[in-house]
């Protein structure tokens, strides 16, 4: 998959297939930081450790300015700050900063007065930004994570044929009963089943236009489900490489247990999920429909042929129920993907994906190669 070439990146060609933007429409940037006020003068820049808002100036802001804005016929181009939020779709700040050092209401000063957002930032703003898109109507796109490989692929592949190939592995698993998912870890098997009752299946696949709010996730390219409940067990990585073993049972996570690592990590596991258990709602299943290099980042791993992501927690902007008042602390209310890759979870071997459709089952997944029935698929 990493030997595929990529055309060389470019701001205007990404924009104008995403968007199909008309003329007169503003853009405008949005990024985090630990402290916004360094947006004034772009005093950010000296700080070497936020590669990402690097790449949302120099890329980007400087991009626009230098002529995209103008090849675009698009107006605008300013840059925003807000705090980091410390979390993935954790809900944003009320108000944020311009590179002038304002304060400024992000309602009133940026959602309602630009018809294209772009936030590149360092925790996913999906959720929050879908529902401001849909409250405010503009159009957006979250590009949290971005680094050079993201650039140089993820973004520089062409998103009509993203749709496309989404749209026949979106019709291959729509109206599935149930998915069961194999998994191996030291010799021992689990299996999770979700089940999806037979609902339509979604694509992300990068296009945003038209005039309905939307806010497509970039780099684009998967299916997903909402899944209505599910059961049985699966292992997890925790971020300090722990390993734990999840219990499943009506649509959540119950309980954590150890299997490699830190006792610790398990036990705070768990805490969180006795005091806010709808943290462990299982809130996604997501199988990535692009061949891509691995990036180190999940925005653009998880989009890799052959990878599934399982998510818990908040769950609104992909048309679930889980919303912001629904969590016990604020802080809580996040959409975490659990990704299952070669590279993010060697020690996690996912030895079979199958979807149960209608009395028949298919390979969907094995060895996190895609399966046969998927390459038919995108051979049509």
């Amino acid at each position: 998959m990493d030997k595929k070439k990529f055309p060389p990146f470019s701001l205007t060609r990404l924009l104008n297939t995403v968007f199909a933007p008309k003329a007169g429409e503003s853009v405008a940037i949005l990024i985090d930081l630990p402290n916004p006020r360094d947006i004034k003068d772009f005093k950010f820049l000296k700080e070497e450790t936020l590669t990402i808002q690097r790449y949302a100036y120099t890329v980007f802001y400087e991009g626009l300015k230098a002529g995209g804005l103008a090849e675009l016929k698009l107006s605008g181009g300013e840059m925003f700050a807000y705090q980091i939020t410390g979390g993935s779709n954790l809900d944003l700040p009320a108000t944020g900063y311009d590179s002038d050092g304002r304060e400024v209401l992000l309602e009133s000063e940026v959602y309602t007065q630009y018809d294209i957002i772009l936030c590149i930032s360092t925790y996913s703003a999906t959720a929050p930004l879908t529902a401001f898109a849909k409250q405010f109507g503009f159009r957006g796109a979250t590009l949290h994570g971005l680094n050079e490989i993201i650039l140089n692929t993820g973004l520089s592949v062409d998103y009509n044929e993203v749709s496309r190939n989404g749209e026949k592995l979106r019709l291959g698993l729509t109206k599935a009963d149930f998915f069961d998912i194999d998994y191996e870890v030291d010799g021992k098997k689990y299996t999770l089943k979700l089940l999806t009752n037979k609902q339509e299946a979604q694509k992300s696949h990068g296009l945003c236009r038209g005039e309905k709010p939307d806010v497509a996730n970039l780099p684009a390219g998967e299916i997903y489900f909402v899944p209505e409940s599910a059961e049985g067990v699966f292992p997890m990585r925790y971020e300090d490489g722990t390993l734990g073993l999840m219990d499943v049972s009506k649509g959540r996570v119950q309980r954590a247990k150890l299997l490699r690592g830190k006792q610790t990590t398990i036990d705070e596991h768990n805490r969180k999920l006795a005091s806010d258990p709808v943290t462990g709602e299982i809130g996604e299943l997501g199988f990535g429909t692009q061949e891509l290099p691995p990036s180190g980042r999940d925005i653009q791993d998880e989009k890799i042929l052959g990878t599934l992501h399982v998510a818990t927690g908040r769950s609104d902007h992909l048309g679930g129920h889980l919303t912001p008042e629904k969590f016990a602390n604020a802080k809580n209310a996040t959409h975490d993907d659990i990704l299952f890759s070669p590279t993010k979870t060697p020690e996690i071997h996912v030895t079979q994906v199958r979807m149960h459709r209608d009395g028949k089952q298919e390979v969907v997944i094995e060895h996190y190669q895609p399966s046969e029935y998927l390459r038919q698929l995108l051979a049509r």
